[in-house]
């Protein structure tokens, strides 16, 4: 069975950005063991999230569906675990599945990890220094703390469970790491990193957010401006002015990021070589993504959420020798409700119908479809609630995208109800008129001039609001009532 169905090793880091990856051409970093499984499978450059924020993102992966669908729109609403998964399906079918790492879909018998042969994950974000686990066992799991790096342990559990299955049957290991999620605490072995060197700075770092929707100025996620002592490990200056504050604190922070990220890599090392030891290489699918992207000072911001490039991209490499060409990559749109329908169809399993993602096994193989998508459907749910981000939705062609500010929490969980975070007044999206924002990604890649009320886009722009709507009927979502043709 196992040389007749492929293994697969799904790893996933948290936060972790596209250009953050030097297989992605970064300017900052060197990734050497994410380069090294990049040369030997392909490169995904137009992989998307449909909601980028952990929870729900984690949900789309698991079960191939919009959040509207699978009731997971923010991070107050966690998942119901009878819902059904890739991992229920693939050990139904005779996988052995295992998950170790970050959940974050809620804790106790109603939302702990189900489908699983095994699992042991943090409880919320975890710690990155000896962090609790809860570990598989009655009423949703048992606590314990173990001592060590967390990076370090989740790779050690993986390994270990490895080293321990049946070697006769298929399996399916979801390695999921906690980092580079904030506050961004290195190991002892990374801490000394680019102590006397500067990093490059993102050339939209100072953006003034001129001619963009209300939400870009609004949004609590400026660097230095809205972090705070644990981000930087110090006290925040309060004797400088705002680009200068940007600028001093961008190098802090972006530092112990690559720290984090520098452990990921060295650690996706030790799973590499346990594979090419083993003589598992041939038959094991191994991805690489993370849950979405994240803002590395990218228009003076941290954080994610909103629908701009670097926080919708999300990192995608797969190795699959088997179908697989070395060193290939692919620009077609592929979204993280696709993941579980590659999966199945490589198991042999068959697609449900409700879920709503694709397998990308022709891409794998070299092959675009003739009906690919050529246009992709985002919404973020959690108005006014951490970094004070307006809710809003989207659509993301190959050349334009078209964002949609409604300004409404819609009663959803989790939205509007002071758990903002960072400093800034919440009441700064409040009865605020609905926005449009409109960006040609051909001839203004980095998102900086909003060209909805050019002229020249009239055009474009109705275009795209047909397809928006066209697309939020395809999927069984509902348009914002201030949304009228």
């Amino acid at each position: 069975m196992s040389e007749t169905r492929p293994n697969i090793i799904f790893i996933m880091s948290d936060d972790h950005a596209a250009h953050a990856m030097s297989c992605y051409g970064s300017r900052i970093n060197k990734t050497p063991h994410l380069d090294r499984l990049a040369a030997d499978g392909m490169r995904f450059d137009s992989c998307f999230c449909t909601n980028s924020i952990c929870t729900p993102s984690r949900a789309a992966i698991l079960t191939g569906t919009y959040n509207h669908i699978n009731g997971v729109t923010t991070l107050a609403t966690p998942m119901d675990n009878s819902l059904q998964t890739f991992p229920k399906l693939l050990q139904e079918s005779g996988y052995q599945t295992a998950l170790y790492g970050k959940w974050h879909l809620g804790q106790g018998s109603k939302h702990c990890p189900t489908g699983f042969d095994d699992w042991a994950v943090l409880p919320g974000q975890g710690f990155y220094h000896n962090p609790t686990f809860i570990f598989k066992g009655r009423g949703g799991g048992e606590r314990r703390t173990v001592q060590g790096y967390v990076t370090d342990i989740i790779t050690e559990m993986c390994l270990d469970w490895l080293e321990k299955r049946d070697p006769e049957k298929p399996f399916c290991l979801l390695y999921q790491h906690k980092a580079p999620h904030r506050p961004w605490y290195p190991d002892e072995k990374h801490a000394d990193m680019f102590l006397n060197e500067d990093i490059p700075e993102p050339d939209t770092l100072l953006d003034d957010y001129a001619t963009r929707a209300k939400a870009a100025e609004a949004a609590a996620m400026r660097v230095g401006v809205h972090m705070d002592e644990t981000d930087m490990k110090c006290e925040i200056p309060d004797d400088m002015n705002e680009d200068d504050l940007r600028r001093w604190a961008y190098q802090r922070y972006i530092k112990d990021y690559l720290r984090v990220v520098q452990s990921l890599d060295d650690n996706l090392k030790r799973m590499l070589d346990y594979l090419c030891d083993n003589g598992l290489e041939e038959n094991t699918l191994v991805v690489y993504t993370s849950d979405q992207g994240f803002f590395l000072g990218d228009h003076g911001w941290y954080d994610k959420r909103l629908m701009y490039e670097e926080s919708l991209k999300m990192p995608l490499i797969m190795r699959y020798p088997k179908e697989v060409a070395s060193g290939s990559i692919n620009h077609d749109i592929v979204l993280n409700i696709d993941f579980p329908a590659l999966f199945l169809d490589l198991a042999g399993v068959p697609h449900p119908v409700e879920m709503q993602g694709r397998s990308i096994r022709p891409l794998l193989q070299g092959s675009s479809p003739p009906d690919w998508r050529q246009g992709m459907y985002y919404r973020y749910w959690m108005n006014a609630a951490h970094h004070n981000v307006g809710a809003h939705y989207g659509i993301r062609t190959h050349k334009h995208k078209l964002i949609y500010y409604y300004y409404d929490n819609c009663g959803q969980p989790g939205t509007d109800d002071g758990l903002f975070s960072g400093d800034g007044p919440m009441s700064s999206l409040k009865n605020l008129e609905p926005e449009w924002e409109l960006f040609d990604l051909e001839n203004d890649p980095q998102e900086m001039n909003n060209v909805v009320n050019d002229p020249i886009y009239t055009g474009v722009f109705r275009e795209l609001k047909d397809e928006l709507h066209r697309l939020q009927a395809e999927v069984g979502d509902d348009r914002h009532h201030t949304d009228i043709d």
